[in-house]
């Protein structure tokens, strides 16, 4: 089957959760994979997306720079207590051996009261960490800790 109009899967995991995401660009892959790691968390459908969060970030590599672009996001979910709904890559740059992300970020200040918890994420892993060209475009696959 074709993963063509697929945003993202999950499949069978135990202490983590794995997922696929896709995209025709390798900045859709991005935003579908957040997208995926904050559906884990939450129902993203719930939120609004009235804040928003500027990223920038640099890595050695593609693989480096998804995992460090998925951190970010856990990061300022823990940190300044916002889940996000939305991502907007801008733009993934290669120069110089380097990977650079671009991107903003959209969502709301958590409150417990408002937004019930569904699963915790201790953290990002680079365990079957994998990301592809396919035939329609990009395909990541992510494993997450819980």
């Amino acid at each position: 089957m074709s993963s063509q109009g697929k945003q993202y899967e999950y499949l069978d995991h135990t202490a983590d959760i794995k997922f696929q995401a896709y995209g025709k660009t390798r900045e859709e892959v991005f935003e579908n994979a957040a997208l995926a790691m904050f559906n884990v968390i939450i129902d993203t459908g719930k939120i609004s997306g009235d804040t928003a969060r500027e990223i920038f970030l640099t890595s050695p590599d593609l693989e480096s720079l998804l995992v460090d672009w998925l951190s970010e996001l856990l990061y300022l979910f823990e940190v300044d207590e916002i889940v996000f709904r939305e991502f907007r890559v801008e733009k993934i740059r290669e120069e110089k051996g380097e990977y650079s992300i671009t991107a903003q970020a959209l969502g709301e200040k958590y409150y417990l009261e408002k937004l019930p918890f569904e699963t915790e994420i201790k953290a990002v892993t680079y365990n079957q960490l994998e990301i592809t060209k396919t035939a329609d475009g990009w395909k990541a696959q992510v494993v997450v800790d819980i």
